[in-house]
């Protein structure tokens, strides 16, 4: 092991100026200090410990460990129980808090960093799945619906917190990679917490509560999340491969903080266009855990379903990701295919959803004498890859999501913002759909509001997808509205710097 930057770590970017920085090819010349230095391991370069790519890895490792474990929770239907009544209750609670902390969740990121941002997000998600586990034993209503609050306040702020180091951090060419290794990691979470019920309930060919030992496997990987949080770098030590900087506020207040929420809006107002999208993003979700897995499965065949879904996911964002960054084809013409291939999914996938929803009602699966269906089940294979192509849709409709926001702005503090609008719009959608559920409307209701959502989203967004993404945002655009200037964020012979 060797170490190329020795000395002492800057306390903030004006204690190790940005003018100090001259690669732009290659390594950078790094600011000295323990974040910035550079090893090696069995011959490989290892990458600064406060480069993005290192930063993306511990973030993706938290949400594989909280928000991870709580996809593999909730993917089994209602949190792992039969009656999936009261998780609808809990999740309309969560997702109603969610919606209001997320619309505000940029404004807590850019004044207090990621760090502590992410956090106590992770905390939250412990209480939730302690009060599940309490709720098996006892009737604790309220503890169960605090649980949910309090969740959704720290899920707000985790993922407004994660999203903003995934599309601010990596530099354009890169946005769609960046995506696919945390939304890998982070469903690899989900994989491997779907393998803790498989594993506990492999024989149990009913429908059934998950055990104890289920519910206590993932409130103690949660927990490790969270502390896990503490080791992430705030955005203002990140120094990227060509030595520039994320752009922020140096000296954020909760006033400008604030400001900086409506001048996000002001800066491009056709993101609006975007909100149908962010909006139908989590509604989908209630209908495919609850309504179809939840409903229509055995314990250790919801497990397995769990399990497929979460594999696809980390394939279409392999895919995704790796398409989305295509340097052969200018980014606003990237945009445009994305955009028609969304379309064309969202009608040959939920076509077969269709196709398989008119089978059963909820009537059918209340009644005592419905079978639920096991993998030994004739016929299951035609329901098992619909679930899996579910779960590659997912990850194919967030990953856009995601993109088209990175595609509009690299500024740190701007991205916060759009990606707190998002998860707050999202968690909007997902209230109301956890809230219809409790209500037991009819499947075949829940199932046309997707199809119907997606599709007329996809046509809203169309305008800002087409004509507003561009090749590429100048340094200027990304500082407007910022203390920053040009000498803050890039190095002395950066090629915007030097044209500028």
């Amino acid at each position: 092991m060797s170490t190329a930057n020795e000395g002492v770590q800057p306390a903030d970017k004006e204690a190790a100026p940005i003018a100090e920085i001259h690669s732009v090819h290659g390594t950078p010349d790094l600011p000295t200090g323990w974040m910035y230095r550079q090893r090696r391991i069995f011959g490989f370069r290892i990458p600064w410990y406060a480069s993005p790519s290192v930063q993306l890895g511990f973030v993706a490792f938290v949400c594989f460990l909280c928000p991870g474990m709580f996809n593999a929770l909730g993917g089994m239907g209602g949190g792992g129980k039969t009656d999936a009544t009261l998780a609808d209750n809990m999740n309309t609670a969560l997702y109603s808090t969610f919606a209001v902390f997320g619309f505000f969740g940029g404004t807590f990121v850019n004044k207090l960093g990621v760090k502590w941002t992410l956090a106590f997000g992770g905390i939250g998600y412990c209480i939730y799945a302690i009060s599940l586990l309490v709720s098996v034993h006892a009737s604790v209503a309220g503890f169960n619906i605090f649980a949910g609050v309090f969740l959704g306040l720290c899920a707000g702020l985790l993922w407004t917190a994660q999203g903003t180091i995934m599309i601010s951090y990596p530099d354009e060419k890169q946005k769609g990679k960046y995506f696919a290794w945390f939304w890998g990691i982070f469903n690899m979470g989900a994989v491997i917490g779907s393998l803790i019920p498989l594993g506990q309930n492999i024989h149990v060919t009913s429908n059934k509560t998950v055990s104890d030992g289920t519910y206590i496997g993932f409130i103690v990987l949660m927990f490790v999340g969270a502390l896990l949080a503490l080791c992430l770098c705030n955005a203002s030590d990140i120094v990227r491969r060509d030595g520039s900087r994320v752009v922020l506020m140096k000296h954020p207040s909760w006033q400008s903080e604030l400001l900086g929420l409506w001048e996000t809006l002001r800066f491009e107002p056709f993101v609006v266009l975007l909100f149908p999208m962010f909006f139908t993003s989590n509604w989908f979700y209630v209908y495919q855990q609850n309504s179809v897995n939840g409903a229509h499965f055995d314990t250790r065949t919801k497990a397995l379903n769990n399990l497929l879904y979460y594999l696809a996911q980390i394939i279409a964002a392999a895919i995704w990701g790796l398409l989305l960054d295509v340097q052969r084809l200018r980014r606003s013409v990237r945009a445009r295919i994305t955009w028609v291939v969304l379309f064309v999914l969202t009608f040959a996938i939920w076509g077969g959803g269709y196709a398989y929803e008119k089978t059963y009602t909820r009537a059918d699966t209340a009644s005592e004498d419905f079978v639920s269906t096991d993998w030994s089940t004739s016929g299951y294979v035609g329901p098992m890859f619909l679930y899996f192509f579910y779960g590659f849709y997912d990850a194919a409709w967030q990953a856009s999501i995601y993109w088209f926001m990175g595609a509009l702005s690299n500024s740190g503090r701007r991205s916060a913002n759009y990606v707190g609008l998002y998860k707050g719009i999202q968690s909007c959608g997902a209230a109301v759909m956890n809230n219809l559920d409790a209500r037991k409307v009819s499947y075949k209701t829940e199932f046309i509001s997707n199809w119907v959502l997606l599709a007329g989203s996809l046509v809203i967004a169309a305008p800002i997808i087409f004509f507003k993404i561009r090749d590429h945002i100048d340094i200027e655009t990304d500082l407007a509205g910022t203390d920053e200037t040009i000498a803050d964020v890039l190095p002395a012979n950066h090629p915007e710097k030097v044209g500028a």
